[in-house]
């Protein structure tokens, strides 16, 4: 089912390919046809073996007249003993009938046979005892047609003149008795302009039938060859073998074992000195002469095959002197190769080697090289946070000298304030000052408000900052007023380097548990890693490292 259907593709690819009917196509086709005519055997025998399916032994002999004579109709030209057989069969029907008109359309049937199969005194025989005048019009047809087959076949192996006359006296009784209107009539008038020298009467009409007839009618194979002949009488070699492929190509298709445009392709290539396909076609209808037991085509090949067949094989011979000189020049020249390939690796290895050491030294100048970085890193980190740290230094120490000259002007106010308590004996007074902790109070907040208005001078977006490092919800929101609260201002120390709980503690007056409460609960709050938090907090505001 597979090959079935992938050859009705390729019919279908075909049609599209030759709508021009390109001789390249058509050969194409040709190949693929022989290539695969097992294919289209088998078609044949599926459609034998159905026929043979429906003859029981319990059907009417007329019946199985009918379906022998199917089957002797598929066997013709595809297998002459099977067909002879069931020939022979439908002569026994007939006459069990007391039929005499189907048992002269057996014998009819059985004279064509036995001439294709070099039967010719059976042949001639069974013709001589038919008496002519008792058949019907369309038995005469028949009868006419088998008598010019068994000439035709028999003149094979004897040319005489006599014999060639003998095929057109009975053409010319064919055609009397057939239809002028009938596809047999056209042909066999087509057959005999060509033997009467009407090469153009006979083209025109054939080529009218050529495009009127499916490629699927047996005739078509007939018409196309008939074309071939034409052409060939007329020197158009390409035309002849386009027509005669085209002919091939139907008879492949419909298992047509006498294949007559294959023999006379094999000649025409022969003599274009195409040996290959002389041979390729040459042993096709061989095989199929062969097959179907075609005396007189078996006949035909025998003359040319030596001929072709020898000068296939000195073709043969010269391409195996051809093959192995070069067998020899190849051997030499793989010598010189396999030279060359070991001076290469033998080059390659040395590169291999020099490529190594670079590669060794290269990987060693990488590690240098990423130290060197890392070092230089390590410089300009160091270098960043030097100058970060003489800014804030800067910074501070100006504002500490601001703040000492305050602190001992406030200090040298509040001496003459108890010393002037004092010489005015107020002593309740003083000691009422001297065991107040406002003062205390007031300067510590005066210190953290100082604190603050230099630390966000310096790190003015610290608050912001910071609350980016914290979930939303966790963020520090601090009072009207208000610039850095204590968690800010224990982070405002962290930030410049004061990361010491016990030194942070002694600043802000707190307890030790306290500070380290703050630190771990706002470690608690960081939307970052709580490792990194701090180390994050102390890039706040840092000044940007230049780029090389």
């Amino acid at each position: 089912m597979k090959n079935t259907l992938l050859i009705v593709l390729f019919s279908i690819l075909s049609n599209s390919l030759y709508a021009g009917n390109s001789v390249d196509s058509i050969f194409t086709e040709l190949d693929y046809t022989i290539e695969n005519k097992q294919q289209y055997v088998q078609q044949k025998q599926e459609r034998i073996v159905f026929i043979k399916k429906l003859i029981t032994n319990d059907l009417p002999l007329l019946q199985k007249y009918h379906f022998n004579e199917n089957l002797c109709h598929e066997y013709e030209k595809f297998n002459s003993d099977s067909a002879i057989y069931y020939a022979k069969t439908n002569r026994q029907i007939a006459d069990a009938l007391g039929k005499k008109d189907l048992s002269y359309a057996a014998q009819i049937q059985l004279t064509t046979l036995y001439s294709s199969s070099g039967m010719y005194r059976e042949s001639e025989s069974l013709l001589k005892n038919i008496n002519s005048k008792r058949l019907s019009k369309e038995l005469l047809s028949n009868y006419y047609e088998a008598y010019r087959e068994f000439f035709e076949h028999y003149a094979i192996n004897n040319r005489r003149n006599i014999y060639i006359q003998q095929i057109e006296t009975y053409r010319d009784s064919l055609l009397i008795v057939l239809s002028p209107s009938s596809l047999k009539y056209q042909i066999n008038l087509a057959e005999k302009n060509i033997y009467h020298r009407h090469i153009d009467t006979a083209e025109g009409n054939l080529l009218r039938l050529f495009r009127q007839v499916d490629k699927d009618n047996p005739d078509y194979a007939m018409i196309a060859y008939l074309l071939g002949r034409i052409y060939q009488e007329k020197q158009d070699t390409e035309s002849a073998k386009k027509y005669y492929a085209l002919s091939a190509i139907a008879d492949i298709k419909n298992s047509i074992k006498d294949n007559a445009s294959i023999q006379i392709l094999a000649l025409i290539y022969y003599d274009a000195g195409d040996i290959d396909k002389a041979y390729k076609f040459t042993q096709s209808a061989i095989e199929d002469a062969v097959f179907c037991n075609v005396q007189f085509r078996t006949i035909q090949m025998s003359e040319f095959y030596s001929i072709i067949n020898t000068a296939y094989l000195d073709k043969e011979a010269k391409r195996k002197g051809q093959l192995q000189l070069y067998l020899l020049l190849i051997s030499i020249l793989s010598i010189f190769l396999i030279l060359a390939v070991a001076y290469v690796y033998k080059q390659m290895k040395k590169v291999s080697g020099i490529r190594g050491e670079l590669y060794t030294t290269n990987q060693k100048l990488v590690v240098l090289n990423n130290d060197i970085c890392k070092t230089n890193d390590q410089l300009q980190e160091r270098n960043v946070q030097l100058s970060e740290s003489n800014h804030i230094k800067e910074e501070y120490i100006a504002h500490f000298f601001d703040l000492c000259s305050a602190y001992i002007n406030k200090l040298e106010d509040y001496r003459k304030t108890l010393n002037k308590k004092a010489t005015s004996k107020q002593f309740d007074e003083l000691f009422k000052m001297l065991k107040s902790t406002t003062v205390v109070e007031n300067e510590l907040e005066e210190l953290y408000r100082n604190f603050d208005n230099i630390f966000l001078n310096l790190y003015p977006t610290f608050v912001e900052d910071f609350n980016s490092l914290l979930f939303g919800e966790e963020q520090v929101m601090l009072k009207p007023g208000e610039l850095l609260n204590t968690e800010l201002r224990i982070f405002a120390l962290i930030r410049l380097g004061i990361t010491d709980s016990v030194k942070i503690a002694a600043f802000l007056r707190y307890s030790l548990s306290t500070i380290y409460n703050y630190r771990t609960k706002a470690r608690n709050k960081a939307a970052v890693s709580r490792d990194e938090f701090e180390k994050m907090v102390m890039k706040i505001g840092a000044i940007p490292r230049k780029m090389n």
